[in-house]
């Protein structure tokens, strides 16, 4: 196939494409000088489209350039392939389209409620999509909306870095009272599911992303440390005294803030029942505890050659 994907030296970008090596892909980049020149392109049989702004934990970026990127960019795309003989439209959005908390679990079937220029730049292209799909007819073409939770993997640069390198320091972990449930995606789990949307006759929609299992902070934690292997010690103190540390983080400019202390420390739980039932699967390659314990080992590779 010929698969056009935007956002190619992104994080999953540059891991998809290696498990692309079966197909000619051509990229686009976020700046990229040819955006404005799409129609220049080759015949292309599929778009991956996951070029975007991601989620600002510092709360530094201007409202304006989500919804240029996250938006603008996507209805821009989307329109292209209406255009073109492209047979499927893969749009990687975000769980965080439909909702900044969740107090039960995840499903495609809850009422979008996103909060912040991140999550209400998403489900606005997310509503574009839909709107155009639905007015426009597009005989032929599988159009699929995916809403991934935090991925994490090979490259990856985000929480799991900094829960890393506390125990790779032998810091203790000091959020250990903050008992959560959370789901993530690990980069294999998401491969193989674009190669199955790729290869098979699946049904167009939204889809949730998630590994099978939910897991804790501190199971992560451990995890690490059994890992590289490294003595973690898990210290539980009290909830408010460390929300009190996170507020200064944000004054002062500290590792821990009160975003970063949310997404630690919260539950979220998606549920990924649906994406695989339209595979017939019954479960992931990858277990989350597996795919977590690759990515850590990823992190200790490059620690070594650095």
């Amino acid at each position: 196939m010929n698969i056009l994907i935007t956002g190619i030296h992104g994080f999953v970008g540059s891991n998809l494409v290696r498990s692309l090596e079966n197909h000619t892909i051509y990229g686009l980049s976020t700046r990229s000088p040819f955006w404005e020149n799409l129609n220049g392109l080759p015949p292309i049989d599929c778009i991956i489209h996951l070029a975007g702004k991601a989620h600002d934990t510092k709360n530094i970026t201007e409202s304006e350039i989500y919804f240029n990127i996250n938006t603008e960019l996507t209805k821009k795309i989307f329109d292209y392939f209406l255009q073109t003989s492209a047979k499927k439209f893969i749009y990687f959005s975000s769980v965080k389209a439909v909702a900044d908390t969740v107090d039960t679990i995840l499903t495609e079937d809850a009422i979008p409620l996103p909060i912040g220029p991140y999550g209400e730049s998403k489900y606005f292209a997310e509503e574009y999509i839909r709107t155009v799909s639905i007015n426009a007819s597009i005989p032929n073409k599988q159009v699929y909306i995916l809403r991934p939770c935090m991925i994490h993997g090979p490259g990856n640069k985000g929480n799991l870095n900094l829960l890393y390198n506390i125990i790779n320091l032998s810091i203790p972990w000091p959020l250990g009272s903050f008992d959560n449930n959370r789901s993530f995606t690990s980069i294999d789990n998401l491969i193989y599911i674009i190669n199955k949307l790729l290869e098979h006759e699946i049904a167009s929609g939204v889809y949730n992303v998630a590994d099978d299992e939910a897991l804790s902070t501190n199971e992560i934690i451990q995890c690490i440390g059994e890992t590289i292997p490294r003595k973690c010690k898990i210290l539980y103190i009290n909830k408010r005294l460390m929300a009190g540390v996170a507020r200064l983080g944000d004054i002062f400019h500290l590792p821990l803030n009160q975003e970063r202390l949310k997404k630690l420390t919260e539950n979220y739980i998606v549920s990924n029942e649906k994406i695989k039932k339209a595979l017939s699967i019954d479960y992931l390659p990858l277990s989350a505890k597996n795919g977590l314990i690759k990515t850590i080992q990823s992190f200790k590779s490059e620690s070594i050659q650095r």
